[in-house]
């Protein structure tokens, strides 16, 4: 028997998956996890450097599920970073510090591999022929734009829910500035403006990734009565109640937002503007529905890691 441990140093979460090789070569997970570590905070008035305390909290994870991921023999364990990790200044200075701490060798994915792996782990598990996809992450957004199931076009831009709230100061104690969220919305809308393929008349399913859009479906599931906490692979929402939820939640005291996010109240002074780049694609792409998928960048990163088996 054999396991895969993928660890994954995102920008707002530091997450661990545990797979069991099957024999037919599969893989069934077996134990998955997630802290919120924030590595990105602060990043913008830090000369581009991952703060201590940010580095200190993703180390203190990692150990934490090294003690869970050495309880299975052999087991191989992955290492990879997304957006904070690839535009940090001390980058090395990190990566060195995670494998002085428990061993591990972080790859750190450019954005063109982010998005592909992304997309590679939606297809494997959503039956859609044609969509865009978008992952919102903590500080950066991956688009793909799927057609006949392959990537016709994919991009990673340097923008997600904790660098947009700072720069743009959407974390405030009280209702945010609709100013400020305008201003944040023209910053996106002007990124986009970058993309000629992502115009299109033709009306296609968005793909949601990424905790805030995960965020997004736990919310829209409370109102409809539904679990919060059940799998919400393949749930999908109009457009028109995922504008209407963002103009609820830019409403709202951070108090407020914290108390409708339940047990996530921690992303509270993060999700105006992680909601943001999904806000202005629908005004780009006239979406009339999303799909959110449980399945992304580590699922991806498992079908490659099963064809080199």
């Amino acid at each position: 028997m054999s396991y895969l441990a993928v660890i994954d140093l995102g920008s707002n979460s530091t997450r661990m998956v545990v797979e069991e090789l099957q024999a037919d070569g599969t893989f069934a997970e077996l134990k998955r996890r997630k802290l919120d570590t924030r590595l990105a905070e602060g990043m913008d008035n830090n000369a581009g450097e991952l703060t201590e305390v940010a580095m200190t909290r993703v180390i203190d994870a990692l150990i934490e599920f090294q003690a869970d991921y050495q309880t299975y023999e052999d087991i191989t364990v992955v290492g990879i970073a997304t957006a904070a990790v690839r535009e940090a200044t001390n980058q090395a200075d990190f990566l060195d510090q995670v494998y002085r701490a428990v061993g591990v060798e972080v790859r750190v994915l450019t954005g063109d591999q982010e998005a592909y792996y992304d997309y590679l782990g939606a297809v494997s598990a959503l039956d859609i022929s044609d969509a865009w996809l978008l992952d919102t992450g903590g500080a950066s957004v991956e688009l793909v734009g799927i057609e006949d199931r392959m990537a016709a076009n994919f991009i990673s831009l340097p923008f997600g829910a904790v660098n947009l709230s700072e720069k743009f100061q959407l974390n405030g104690a009280g209702v945010v500035d609709p100013l400020l969220i305008t201003k944040a919305s023209q910053y996106v809308s002007d990124q986009y403006d970058h993309l000629p393929w992502l115009e299109d008349e033709t009306t296609l399913p968005i793909i949601l990734l990424g905790g805030a859009n995960r965020s997004l479906a736990r919310l829209d599931r409370l109102r409809h009565g539904l679990p919060a906490d059940s799998n919400f692979h393949g749930y999908e929402m109009t457009t028109e109640s995922v504008l209407k939820t963002f103009d609820e939640m830019a409403n709202m005291t951070h108090e407020e937002r914290a108390a409708a996010l339940g047990t996530e109240a921690n992303r509270a002074d993060i999700i105006i503007s992680g909601l943001l780049p999904l806000v202005e694609l629908i005004s780009r792409t006239a979406a009339d529905k999303v799909i959110f998928s449980a399945s992304g960048v580590r699922e991806g990163l498992l079908q490659e890691y099963r064809m080199t088996l």
